[in-house]
């Protein structure tokens, strides 16, 4: 286990949780996309990472 403090993935991999920087950080490189665009499609289809990312693939 890597003891870079900074490399942190979420708590809970089946959640996004844009209350913290470091998730939010984690889940833009994965998908690929923006802060705000995370930001606004969690606001539209929740926190649930399953459901952010059929929504993002289907824009």
């Amino acid at each position: 286990m890597s003891d870079d403090k900074s490399n942190r993935g979420p708590v809970d991999a089946k959640r996004i949780n844009v209350n913290e920087d470091y998730e939010v950080a984690y889940w833009t490189r994965v998908l690929g996309v923006s802060e705000e665009t995370l930001r606004e499609t969690v606001k539209r289809v929740g926190v649930m990472a399953d459901d952010v990312q059929e929504a993002l693939e289907r824009e």
